[in-house]
């Protein structure tokens, strides 16, 4: 079987990596790809958002399944021409994609499906905003972009002050372009974040495991947004009660509802959890992987990835056996480019990655990367994923921060306290955390058979 992996992170980097373990798997071609793809795959010069391209590449090359990693294409409809067709593809169509694509639509979702999440006010006009902030008691609050801003697009807030500042940079400075015609102001929501991974085919959800992103871009997390600076998992918060409940509360009403008003889920939903005193609470979905949860996620995954991606794509998931994942903690740290997340500035040669790579239990995963002649060069704000497999939280800190210490380039910088906020050196087993076979959403109703 030939693979296509769409994109050029991190992201599709793991997924690139993981997919040609198959032994089911001949190929993997990743568009375009980075340095790192290409030590590992075959990359293949055409953008990520030309699905016109990609669609002639997947038939050129007799492409057996073809794996969407970013959001931009989903959104632009990439999985609905792929299948118009013929061709076999794992993600969300155009309409399901909304999910991601629309924080408004996304809130709509949740409300029809009574889905726990934060009270929100949709916005079109700047001094409709601020007037709502006036005539409410200051206190924190999150302000969102409707769109996709890479990441980027939500702004906490401590008070009112910023809420105005930041509808101000989303709606008159236009940071986000288009992605901030429309905002949300939500109430800020308090307590542990955990991301939630499921693969699921319109009818059947598998979770995978738990894992906590680290969305600030400095320590203690302080500092602005940023599409994530490292991950570790699994969350060992994230109980099997939790994870029942999340099932159950979350998931299962998220698919019926989407199936309801027509646009059927099919591809990776990610439900970003606050657990609040209240209760989990979805503070996002995302229609893709995570990034960069995929990372560590990927390293403890001992199933086919193949075998689950190409029945999922095929409708055939409640058929899959139960995935196996690695006893073990996987950490995983961002090394990202001076000035990230705003400003900076691209082409610094990266050293020490060979010595990186022969840490044991390692694993360098390129996000914004690329060649120039001999040299690997940076080529994006998070440019590595530096990612390692330990006997527990802080075996796995240690091994991934080793290899951080073997790399360097002109401005390169990471938190260092990723991972922190689990419990330090205790071992964490999942086995038992999830059901034996995939959850079956059943036609018609919002209960489920196992």
């Amino acid at each position: 079987m030939k693979v296509l992996v769409i994109g050029q992170g991190g992201r599709e980097h793991a997924l690139a990596w993981k997919l040609k373990q198959s032994p089911k798997v001949t190929e993997v071609l990743c568009a375009p790809g980075n340095a790192g793809t290409a030590d590992d795959v075959r990359n293949v010069a055409v953008a990520s958002t030309d699905i016109p391209g990609l669609v002639k590449l997947a038939k050129a090359e007799k492409v057996d399944l073809t794996v969407v990693g970013p959001e931009a294409p989903l959104v632009e409809g990439v999985v609905d021409a792929f299948k118009a067709a013929g061709l076999t593809v794992f993600g969300p169509t155009k309409a399901a994609a909304q999910l991601e694509g629309s924080k408004i639509f996304c809130k709509d979702i949740l409300r029809k499906a009574n889905v726990p999440t934060a009270e929100a006010w949709a916005f079109t006009d700047l001094e409709q905003a601020y007037q709502f902030l006036e005539e409410r008691e200051d206190s924190p609050y999150v302000v969102k972009a409707d769109g996709l801003a890479a990441g980027k697009g939500v702004v906490i807030c401590a008070n009112r002050e910023e809420a105005r500042s930041a509808i101000k940079l989303m709606m008159r400075k236009r940071e986000f372009g288009a992605a901030g015609d429309r905002i949300l102001i939500e109430e800020c929501l308090v307590g542990e974040e955990v991301s939630i991974l499921a693969i699921v085919d319109g009818r059947t959800i598998i979770p995978l495991e738990p894992a906590q992103d680290h969305k600030r871009a400095y320590d203690n997390d302080e500092g602005p947004n940023t599409g994530g600076m490292g991950a570790y998992t699994p969350a060992s918060f994230a109980t099997p009660d939790l994870m029942a409940t999340v099932i159950e509360k979350i998931l299962i009403p998220t698919v019926h509802t989407m199936k309801k008003q027509g646009c059927e889920f099919s591809g990776i939903l990610y439900a970003g959890i606050m657990l609040t005193s209240a209760g989990p609470k979805v503070l996002e979905y995302n229609v893709r992987m995570g990034d960069p949860e995929t990372q560590p996620v990927l390293m403890r995954l001992k199933s086919d990835l193949f075998e689950i991606l190409y029945a999922a794509a095929q409708g055939r998931l409640k058929e899959f056996e139960e995935i196996e994942w690695d006893s073990r903690t996987a950490v995983s740290v961002v090394m990202a480019a001076e000035g990230y997340p705003y400003k900076y500035t691209n082409g610094k040669v990266i050293r020490g990655l060979d010595a990186a790579a022969k840490l044991p239990d390692v694993k360098v995963f390129h996000a914004g990367t690329d060649r120039l002649g001999n040299d690997v060069v940076t080529n994006g704000g998070r440019v590595l994923g530096v990612t390692a497999l330990g006997d527990d939280v802080a075996d796995a800190k240690r091994k991934a921060y080793e290899a951080v210490k073997c790399i360097r380039w002109e401005g390169a910088w990471c938190r260092k306290d990723i991972s922190d906020k689990a419990r330090m050196g205790e071992t964490v087993r999942h086995g038992g955390m999830f059901p034996k076979k995939p959850t079956v959403v059943e036609e018609g109703e919002d209960s489920v058979t196992e």
